[in-house]
């Protein structure tokens, strides 16, 4: 194969993308909330919990958080097949490709150059989602596909394996990503003694051999008896000179019968422990642990698969600092923001299912006021403060007129045209306090000044004078009278001009508000003649479990059934 040949995921739909409009966010201060005081100076307040569909939402926060989020942690629906009994399996697999696509490369420019992305997932799209990830982050940022032990009690029907775990694909931005340990407990501990009595303390011996072939590590060692140790196939881990070095230090040594080198790792140096690629239910909680987690602070049972927050607490210590940002697309009970608050960690999250406000929200308030003992709570010591701000994605800037003809959307006032239009052309929403023609700024010469009026040849030389040489505006209006767009470039040329809504029509899909999965849509499949019974009952089972907020509403499982409700 050609070295410059690129293996590529295909599927149907690949090529088709979406085209979506950059949406600003609108708080509602009633669902916003905040500690009465603080209790820490480290309290943050600045936390977002955005109502509305996760991609529309993603795109939504481009503009002001490309590059600034440290860790992202998701958890999409799983595809298991359950909720598409009825649908031809190859469609719904490539809608749920293209689906994840679309996210994921969004997430990929709001990390941070030493950001990271953990993905909880199961067999089903695993192996499919692995090759989309390398597509998207690139194979060399792949950093571990760790399995986690998410059930410890059998279940299952005779013949089946009983599943006991879910993956976790991780990857990283970039090279500058660090991956931290974890803290040691005594458990850690018990391989390292001290037989020699060597000052440094307890130690246990290191490999010696290198992994890679290395021409200038491959030396043979003469011991003091003056026997040859041959270097290993691919040499050793360290140069000449470290060896001697250390040999003198005593951090070398040779076995009794002097046939191989000991290098000692001393306990004293191990301030953590590298992190395994297996996450054991004893350490980091299972489904059924996570599941009293969110009983605990509302009724009924919605959530099949939820994340226990020990599980979270361990993503979020190998990836990030404490005042660093987290994100969680797929919220579903409130886990990340729940857990990323307790360990003092700036969070936003994403959810369009009415459990949002019934779930989220209730947990938040009660982890902000003190009130929530259960999770990690205890382990990070845990007493409450802080807040977050509750935001919904706005409505359509372009809709149509009752004879079908495109027209700014009634519902927006002028400053939410303004800040709509800043973000569709690139610029930083900032209102000037002193300059009522700057909205916005791209640089700190160019701005943009937005209006629904018809600017007169006489306005425009008003404002290009105001507006000098030396600085340059960008006018989006209505129309502009008496003069044409090209007479209007030579006379003034501080100014570009242009016409809303025309010069923005091509730019979106406007009034798409739900780019979910939606299973009503798709094209029914030919029934399987051979259903066996054990299958038929497995899937009345599954489908009676659901809770009435998925069963009221399957036309959008990826949505408002994702993130900790898996379908």
């Amino acid at each position: 194969m050609n070295n410059k040949q690129k293996l590529e995921l295909t599927w149907i739909g690949k090529d088709k993308r979406p085209k979506l409009e950059p949406r600003i966010l609108l708080e509602d201060l009633e669902k916003s909330y905040h500690a009465k005081q603080r209790v820490t100076k480290n309290d943050l307040f600045d936390n977002r919990l955005i109502f509305g569909d996760n991609l529309l939402a993603l795109k939504a926060l481009e503009a002001e958080f490309t590059g600034k989020v440290k860790c992202v942690f998701i958890d999409p629906p799983y595809n298991t097949g359950s909720a598409f009994t009825h649908y031809d399996d190859g469609l719904e697999h490539s809608i749920w490709l293209s689906l994840m696509r679309d996210r994921l490369e969004i997430i990929r420019r709001l990390l941070s150059e030493d950001g990271s992305l953990w993905i909880t997932i199961d067999d089903n799209e695993c192996h499919y989602l692995k090759v989309l990830c390398d597509e998207i982050f690139g194979r060399r940022n792949f950093l571990s596909c760790s399995v986690w032990n998410h059930s410890v009690q059998s279940k299952g029907y005779r013949g089946k394996f009983s599943v006991h775990h879910n993956y976790i694909l991780v990857y990283q931005k970039s090279s500058e990503f660090v991956l931290k340990d974890l803290p040691r407990q005594e458990e850690h501990n018990v391989n390292y003694s001290n037989p020699d009595n060597d000052p440094r303390g307890p130690w246990r011996a290191g490999d010696v051999r290198n992994s890679l072939v290395r021409p200038n590590l491959m030396y043979d060692i003469v011991t003091p008896s003056g026997k040859l140790i041959r270097h290993p196939p691919k040499g050793w881990r360290f140069s000449r000179e470290t060896f001697e070095k250390e040999l003198a230090e005593g951090k070398i040594k040779f076995s009794d019968d002097e046939t191989r080198i000991i290098r000692k790792i001393y306990l004293a140096d191990q301030e953590g422990r590298v992190p395994e690629t297996i996450w054991f239910a004893k350490d980091v909680g299972t489904t059924r642990e996570a599941s009293a987690e969110v009983r605990a602070f509302v009724e009924g049972d919605f959530f099949d698969t939820p994340k226990p927050e020990r599980l979270i607490k361990r993503v979020i210590e190998l990836a990030t600092n404490p005042g660093d940002l987290v994100l969680d697309s797929f919220a579903g009970s409130g886990t990340t923001g729940a857990v990323a608050h307790k360990m003092g960690r700036r969070w936003i999250m994403v959810e369009l299912g009415e459990h949002c406000h019934t779930h989220i929200i209730p947990r938040l308030k009660k982890v902000i006021d003190g009130e929530d003992p259960g999770g990690i709570t205890k382990a990070v010591g845990w007493q409450g403060g802080g807040g977050f701000r509750y935001f919904k994605l706005a409505p359509t800037l372009i809709v149509n007129d009752r004879w079908g003809n495109p027209i700014i959307n009634p519902e927006y006032n002028a400053a939410m045209l303004a800040e709509a239009l800043c973000k569709l052309e690139g610029f930083t929403y900032a209102p000037s306090e002193v300059f009522w023609w700057q909205h916005g700024h791209s640089s700190e010469r160019d701005f943009i000044y937005v209006t629904t009026q018809n600017l007169s040849a006489e306005r425009l030389q008003a404002l290009s004078d105001e507006v000098g040489s030396e600085r340059s505006l960008l006018v989006v209006c209505s129309a502009f009278r008496g003069v044409t767009a090209g007479e209007a470039a030579l006379r003034w040329p501080n100014l570009t001009l242009k016409k809303i809504p025309k010069a923005v029509l091509a730019r979106c899909e406007w009034g798409h508000d739900d780019y979910s999965l939606n299973v009503a849509n798709l094209p029914m499949a030919k029934p399987d003649p051979v259903e066996s019974s054990a299958a038929a009952e497995a899937s009345r089972k599954t489908r009676s479990r659901k809770g009435s907020a998925a069963s009221a509403d399957q036309g959008s499982l990826f949505e408002r059934n994702g993130g900790e409700d898996k379908q």
